[in-house]
């Protein structure tokens, strides 16, 4: 902010520093520039070009303009032009002629110079109508962009929030299903638990992590998620090395694991599910494959809300930068997911 607000005292600066210097580039037939007395007669004007545009920049176009009050806008100006030129011309008269300066100019040169005047003032009001238009809707939009990136952050964190408890009911639901099978594997995975809910509750609060401490997470997760697993359930996992450093905003993949666990077995068919997290150059690939045996709306294991939560999150995180697909074909339920990053 600060830096926006110093450009533009910078360009306001370079405009009048050039307007200043002009007649040091074109001095007007005749009249020569020889020095401070004879610059004199160029700053008055200047000086009154500079009251005409700020007297509209700060004020003017705030109290009337902005406010759609066009008609008083355009009759202070008028008064204020009006001013401006009778008070350049009178300092022309009575306090430069006496000094020595070239003499005053004839009635007609006096009428074209006020014309000639009147219409670079007119010049000079669109110029501060345009300056400060243009820099409150760069303000505008600013301040726009900014309500929409908090508004943006304040809804993902609402998203993340609600992946949190969401996870913890998938995962304690297995565990209580579990005690009932082998208690002693029930306690490892609590133990396994406590170090993932270490990761969801602090390493998942940044923006992004690396893509190997993801893994790592999935890794862990779909062990505790197979412990009650039986032989009739093939299971298949392949993740990216504990070496990739690429960034990745964290627990976007889970709700792709946790819908293959939720809906892919079977207690009396075989089952299987596959579960490929892959990188190249340019993305970050998910595929998750399994058999399809969708719960009754009596489970109450998990909310639901899983990939809509996901959807929503892409939405914000890689707006344009990712494909994600995912249903059924025949008995196989397939979600494919692919992040630029």
């Amino acid at each position: 902010m600060n830096m926006r607000k110093n450009s533009g005292w910078l360009i306001h600066l370079a405009i009048w520093t050039v307007i200043l210097a002009m007649p040091f580039f074109s001095p007007q037939p005749g009249r020569p520039l020889h020095g401070g007395v004879d610059y004199s007669r160029y700053l008055p004007v200047v000086v009154s070009f500079v009251i005409v545009f700020y007297t509209n920049y700060l004020v003017l176009i705030k109290r009337y303009l902005s406010s759609h009050r066009t008609w008083l806008f355009l009759l202070w100006n008028v008064a204020l032009i009006a001013a401006a030129s009778v008070s350049v011309h009178m300092f022309f008269r009575y306090v430069l002629a006496p000094i020595g300066t070239p003499p005053p100019r004839s009635v007609l040169d006096t009428i074209s110079f006020t014309v000639r005047n009147t219409v670079i003032y007119v010049a000079i009001v669109g110029i501060s109508v345009a300056v400060k238009m243009t820099t409150e809707w760069y303000a505008n939009e600013a301040q726009r962009k900014e309500i929409e990136k908090n508004q943006a952050e304040a809804e993902l964190a609402n998203l993340k929030s609600q992946v949190n408890p969401h996870f913890l009911f998938n995962t304690l639901n297995n565990i209580y299903s579990l005690i009932q099978i082998d208690p002693s594997e029930a306690q490892k995975a609590i133990h396994n638990l406590s170090g993932m809910l270490r990761y969801v509750l602090y390493e998942s609060q940044k923006n992004t992590v690396p893509l190997s401490k993801e893994c790592e997470f999935l890794e862990e997760y779909v062990k505790l998620m197979s412990a009650r697993l039986t032989s009739g359930v093939r299971l298949e996992v392949s993740l990216p090395g504990a070496t990739s450093d690429r960034q990745i905003a964290p627990l976007l993949f889970i709700p792709l694991i946790e819908n293959a666990f939720k809906h892919g077995i079977s207690d009396s068919a075989e089952s299987f599910i596959r579960i490929r997290l892959n990188e190249d150059n340019e993305y970050v690939t998910c595929l998750v494959e399994n058999s399809c045996y969708p719960k009754d709306n009596t489970d109450r294991s998990g909310s639901g809300i899983g990939i809509t939560n996901l959807k929503r999150r892409l939405d914000l995180l890689y707006p344009g930068a990712y494909s994600f697909e995912n249903g059924r074909v025949q008995s196989v339920y397939r979600s494919l997911l692919r992040i630029k990053a």
